[in-house]
């Protein structure tokens, strides 16, 4: 997300249904998130269509989001966790 252009990537991936991968999330996300993560997508005739910074684009429903963080035991916002599936891959000597 510290790209300038992040956007503007994830809009285009959106578009094509590619897999993306934002690196570096911290506990609050951006709001620009929020249509996503809510999964407002709209049927419009044949197409899909999702309102992402305040204009429509093409869904594509093969799209992909994933979020990962180096946060140790990160504190996400109720409506957050419940839209999302959380997978912590933390494996400690003791879990082994």
């Amino acid at each position: 997300m510290s790209n300038k252009k992040w956007i503007n990537i994830l809009i285009s991936s959106i578009q094509v249904g590619k897999f993306v991968l934002i690196e570096g999330i911290q506990e609050e996300l951006d709001a620009t998130l929020d249509p996503l993560l809510s999964r407002a997508i709209k049927k419009k005739g044949n197409s899909y269509q999702l309102e992402l910074g305040g204009d429509p684009i093409d869904y594509d429903p093969a799209f992909r989001l994933f979020l990962m963080t180096k946060l140790f035991n990160p504190q996400y916002r109720p409506e957050v966790a419940a839209q999302c599936t959380i997978i912590n891959f933390i494996v400690t000597e003791s879990g082994l």
